[in-house]
């Protein structure tokens, strides 16, 4: 299935979901309580962002101080963004992978399943014939073209 079908059942599906279970909850609760509960994930959610947030910028910090590549606390970074916007889109689908995105945790699960597969993709395929055994071997070379002929024709 093509990345663009998966995006659409996505964007169609997921907002159904939260629609069927706002309702849900709606008839249990009561709809203002179901607004209020929203809401109030949503608050707690952009706190939480907030504290996760400031900490990972200082971790960067620390790492680029000590001259490290702050690729962990980058990644970490980018899923606290991405729980960002699940806490501000209401539903309780959405909150629900949003916190699960800051807690700490699940967070360095998910970046360690990132950076697995980035690192499975990172390899290029080897050309036809190629050993691929990663082996280097130094040498020289010289381009050497054939003598030209200086005739006049």
């Amino acid at each position: 299935m093509h990345l663009f079908h998966w995006l659409l059942l996505t964007f169609l599906l997921v907002p159904l979901a939260e629609i069927y279970f706002l309702i849900q909850i709606g008839e249990i609760v009561g709809a203002g309580t179901t607004i209020l509960l929203v809401v109030g994930t949503a608050v707690l959610g952009a706190w939480l962002v907030r504290i996760q947030g400031f900490a990972t910028v200082a971790r960067i910090q620390s790492c680029l101080a000590r001259g490290e590549v702050p690729a962990l606390p980058l990644m970490e970074g980018a899923l606290i963004l991405v729980a960002a916007v699940l806490l501000l889109t209401p539903g309780f689908i959405t909150d629900s992978f949003g916190f699960l995105c800051l807690f700490p945790p699940t967070r360095r699960f998910l970046v360690g399943l990132g950076l697995r597969n980035f690192q499975v993709h990172a390899n290029p395929p080897q050309p036809p014939g190629s050993r691929g055994d990663g082996r280097i071997i130094e040498g020289e070379y010289r381009r050497e073209d054939p003598p030209r002929d200086t005739r006049l024709k």
